[in-house]
C-alpha cells in the first residue's frame, strides 16, 4: 500500500539526507538546511532547532522544515545511542558551536519538549525561543507504568516495538482517516529508529530529570498542545502550561500527539509567526481559558 506521507519524506531526504556527527564521544543524526541562499554559517544568522519525541528521527519533522528553510537556518536531530536528557542537554552546546551557531528557537515535541525544557532552563543564553509541544512537566512515577516499567536495556525489543504498534493501530481504528501517519510511524517503531536508539529513548523519559524553573518571557516561549492527544492527559496540559508561563499556549482541537504531520500547514504557520516572520492564521482564536485553538 501506498504512503504518501513516507514518498513525501523520501524525496525530502533526497535533498536534505541525515547525516552523522559526533558530539562528546556520541553520535548524532543531523539535517541541516544550511543559511538561506547558501551563504555560510553565520553565528548571528536566525537557526531553528527541531528535537523530535520518541518515534521521530530528525526527519519527522520534514513538512516544517521544507517550508521554514527559505526563511532561516533549519537544524534537526536523530538522537545517540546512549545517553539522556541531561547528557544530550550538555552536548546541544557543543553541536551549535560546531555548527557556528549562537543561538537557536528550539522546538521539542513529546520527549524533545522534555529535553527542550530542561535545555532552555539550563542554557537560557543559547535559546531564543522555546517551543514546549505536546510533552510532559514530570517524569514522576513514569518508571510504574507500561513500557517504561520494563528492563528497557534488556527487554526484547519486539516487545517495546509491539506496545508502540498497539497504541498506533488503536489510534488508526479509531481515525482511519489518519492512515496514512499511522504507516508512516509504524516505520519508524518497527525499525526505522535501531533498536539501541530507541531504548536510550525510552530511557531517557524513565531516567529523566526533575525539570529545573524557566526564565520564559510571553514573547520567547510557546506552548503547543492538543485537545485530542491520546499521550498527554489535561491535567499534564495544564502543568505544562503552568511551568511554562508567560508562555502563551496554542491548541490543535484535533492532531492527537502529531499535529506537525495531521495539521502540518497550521503548524508551520504557528512556528513562524511565533518567530514574527508571517502573520498568525486566522483560524486561531482565544478560547475562555485564554488559550489560542484552531
Amino acid at each position: 500500500m501506498s504512503n504518501s506521507l513516507m514518498a513525501a519524506r523520501d524525496a525530502f531526504l533526497s535533498r536534505f539526507p541525515e547525516q552523522r556527527i559526533e558530539i562528546d564521544g556520541r553520535s548524532w543524526g543531523l539535517i541541516d538546511t544550511g543559511v538561506p541562499g547558501g551563504e555560510d554559517g553565520d553565528a548571528a544568522g536566525p537557526c531553528f532547532l527541531f528535537l523530535p519525541g520518541t518515534l521521530g528521527r530528525a526527519d519527522v519533522f520534514f513538512h516544517q522544515i521544507d517550508a521554514m528553510a527559505p526563511h532561516l537556518r533549519v537544524i534537526a536531530v536523530s538522537y545517540p545511542e546512549s545517553g539522556g536528557v541531561v547528557e544530550w542537554a550538555a552536548a546541544l552546546p557543543g553541536l551549535m558551536e560546531r555548527l557556528r551557531v549562537g543561538q537557536a528557537a528550539v522546538l521539542g515535541s513529546s520527549l524533545g519538549g522534555y529535553l527542550a525544557q530542561y535545555f532552555a532552563a539550563e542554557r537560557p543564553d543559547l535559546v531564543a525561543h522555546l517551543f514546549a509541544a505536546n510533552t510532559l512537566h514530570s517524569v514522576d512515577g513514569i518508571d510504574q507504568r507500561p513500557p517504561y516499567s520494563s528492563d528497557l536495556w534488556n527487554a526484547p525489543i519486539d516487545e517495546l516495538r509491539a506496545g508502540f504498534a498497539a497504541g498506533m493501530n488503536a489510534w488508526r481504528a479509531a481515525h482511519p482517516d489518519h492512515a496514512d501517519m499511522v504507516g508512516f510511524l509504524l516505520t519508524e517503531a518497527e525499525g526505522r529508529i535501531p533498536e539501541r536508539e530507541m531504548r536510550a529513548r525510552l530511557d531517557a523519559i524513565k531516567t529523566g530529570p526533575v525539570l529545573p524553573a524557566l526564565s520564559n518571557t510571553a514573547d520567547a516561549a510557546t506552548v503547543i498542545e492538543a485537545s485530542d492527544d491520546p499521550l498527554i492527559p489535561p491535567p499534564m496540559r495544564d502543568a505544562v502550561r503552568a511551568r511554562n508561563r508567560p508562555a502563551p499556549a496554542f491548541r490543535f482541537l484535533w492532531g492527537g500527539h502529531f499535529p506537525y504531520l495531521l495539521r502540518p500547514d497550521l503548524y508551520t504557520n504557528l512556528l513562524l509567526a511565533r518567530l514574527g516572520i508571517v502573520p498568525l492564521s486566522a483560524e486561531w482564536t482565544k478560547a475562555e481559558d485564554g488559550v489560542f485553538q484552531a
